[in-house]
């Protein structure tokens, strides 16, 4: 059954900073297609406010307090997940940061954190499960990489250089060990509708959207912003069976966004 190639029933995945948001919306959807759920977070206040999340949504899931900007703390924690858990099949580098913080001033102290969080810690926690999944025979990895991946935009240089370091570092996992039967994808999602951007999408005091939320749904064909349910399929697909010819791909979950011009003023 074509179905099956697209169950998890089995499979290890670990999420990088999923105690909420995109990060917890496709653990979900892993859950329901029959993965166990790793997840860690910066701190032990994130990872407990994880696991309540997880365990009101009926989801046995581990939880373990790792910084993955430090490549011996995620040696550490993939060495310790396969030990008490056992080897991690799917690899998804949710964490992230950004700085909204105009170019010229933006320090290289806060230009390089949000590159170590963004770039360097994916490829921190990629070359750490790597050696595990050849080990294995088979392996998923899945960056996200968001649109800033493909578009530029004010006050974002860090995030936007990031995501592209991140582009083109999934392009290099699947060049590297394609052969050894890993398949490395990227996420980009489009504008999330998330606690983080809710201040974005109130009404203002007349009644009327907020300028910014006016300006995305303006932007993008569907007419609204996405929603961490809209990411749920294209991560389940990367991290299936139904994927394994699919290599080195960025699968942008964006409305339309990056095929569409915008409207004639």
């Amino acid at each position: 059954m074509i179905l099956d190639s697209f169950s998890l029933k089995g499979k290890i995945a670990w999420i990088t900073g999923a105690s909420y948001g995109i990060g917890f919306a496709i653990a979900t959807a892993f859950h329901e297609a029959g993965a166990q759920i790793v997840f860690n977070d910066i701190n032990q206040e994130l990872v407990d406010k994880g696991l309540k999340a997880y365990e009101e949504a009926g989801i046995p899931a581990r939880g373990y307090v790792c910084d993955v900007t430090d490549e011996d703390a995620v040696q550490a924690l993939v060495k310790r997940i396969s030990q008490e858990v056992g080897v991690i099949d799917i690899l998804v580098n949710n964490a992230g940061i950004i700085r909204r913080i105009p170019m010229c001033e933006m320090s290289a102290a806060e230009f390089r954190k949000v590159i170590d969080v963004d770039l360097n810690a994916p490829f921190i926690c990629a070359k750490a499960v790597i050696p595990y999944m050849i080990g294995k025979g088979h392996g998923k990895i899945i960056n996200i990489c968001s649109m800033m991946s493909e578009l530029g935009r004010e006050t974002v240089s860090a995030y936007a250089a990031a995501k592209g370091g991140l582009k083109m570092l999934t392009r290099n996992i699947c060049s590297e060990y394609g052969k050894y039967n890993i398949q490395c994808n990227g996420i980009g999602p489009g504008y999330i509708a998330t606690p983080q951007t809710a201040p974005l999408r109130e009404r203002q005091p007349d009644g009327s959207r907020h300028p910014f939320d006016q300006f995305i749904v303006a932007k993008t064909p569907a007419a609204r912003w996405g929603t961490t349910d809209d990411l749920k399929g294209p991560a389940v697909f990367l991290a299936s069976d139904a994927s394994d010819f699919v290599n080195g791909h960025i699968l942008y979950v964006d409305g339309g966004i990056l095929a569409y011009i915008g409207k004639q003023p």
